[in-house]
Order: structure tokens, then sequence, then C-alpha cells
């Protein structure tokens, strides 16, 4: 009975590492979709939480796909349960950001040259941030997944459970409106050269 105890304790330890070897790595892009799809923090990391507790309990049966996609289809399942179980679609951005623009993952990692290359780069983030945090839910999804989770059209395809042509049509679309928001973004910028 006592080595039957030790053996199962044993199978749940290797378990939580080989666990913990596969998902942590993509726990900041598991978060950055949920910070995107939940609109505020505490309701991401709670469904960041809720994510990585049910992909442990299923490890177990995971076979593959690639890990990234598998914990962006659970969290984005987590989401929809979530917003159903509120009774809307869509979930109000905070009013105040809570994070300074330092604490929030960048968006690309260029060096920056000088200090005022800087300041109008922070601010460009801030800008694009508020961007996509203002497109609809499935165009946000999809420009998300795409160009911060750096997922393949196939990938978003099976976390978004959507055909690969509606992928492709939803991120034309999101970089249409992301592109139409920034020109106006940009005129209303004063000093801004027309």
């Amino acid at each position: 009975m006592r080595d039957t105890m030790t053996a199962d304790a044993n199978a749940e330890q290797d378990k939580a590492r080989r666990f913990r070897d596969a998902a942590l790595p993509y726990l900041d892009d598991v978060f950055a979709l949920a910070r995107y799809l939940m609109r505020n923090a505490a309701d991401a990391e709670d469904a960041v939480q809720e994510c990585y507790l049910r992909a442990l309990r299923h490890f177990d049966s995971y076979r593959g796909p690639a890990m990234k996609p598998w914990l962006l289809a659970i969290l984005r399942n987590v989401c929809n349960a979530e917003f159903a179980r509120r009774g809307r679609q869509d979930v109000p951005a905070d009013d105040a950001d809570d994070e300074p623009a330092s604490a929030q993952p960048p968006l690309w990692q260029e060096p920056l040259a000088s200090p005022e290359a800087a300041l109008l780069r922070r601010q460009d983030d801030d800008t694009i941030r508020r961007l996509v945090a203002a497109l609809p839910q499935p165009f946000r999804e999809a420009i998300v997944l795409r160009e911060v989770n750096e997922l393949s059209y196939q990938e978003i395809a099976e976390v978004a459970g959507v055909p690969v042509g509606t992928v492709m049509s939803r991120l034309a679309r999101a970089r249409s409106m992301l592109r139409s928001a920034w020109n106006g973004a940009e005129s209303a910028t004063p000093g801004a050269v027309s």
C-alpha cells in the first residue's frame, strides 16, 4: 500500500515537472493574449491561472500540436466561458492604466538610438496597445495571436476554431482597421504634419 502511494506521488511529481518544463516558457505569451482578451490585468491573471490549472489537469492526455497553441486555445476557452458566465460578449477595459508602460511587454525589441528615440518609441507602443485594445474581439484576438504571439495562420485557426481563410480575412481587416486608426491618431497629434 505504501509503495503504491509513493509511486503515485512520484508520478505526480514527474507530471508536474514535465508540465512545468513544457508550459512555463509560454507564460508571458499566454498572459499577453489574456490581457488583450480580458481587457484588464486582474481578469487576465485569473484567466491565465485557470488556463494553467486546466492544462495541468489534462496534461496526461496532451499529444500535441505544439504546446503554445494548445495553451492559447485553452486560454481562449477560459476567456469565452468567463464572458458567457458574465452574460456579455465583452468586458470594458480598465479606465486607468494599472501598469506603467515600462512594465508592459514591448511589441518589438529593437535597440534605441537615443533618449528622444526611446520617448517616441514608448509613445508609439502606448498608441499601438490602445489601438489594438480598441479592435473588436475577433480581430484583436487574431492580431495578437499573429503579431505578439507569432503563431502561424494554421496555429491561429486551431486556437480560434475557425478555417485558415477566416484567419487571413480577420488579419487583413484588423491590419486595415489599425492602419486607419493609426493615421487618425497621427493626424490628431499636435504638431503632426499632414
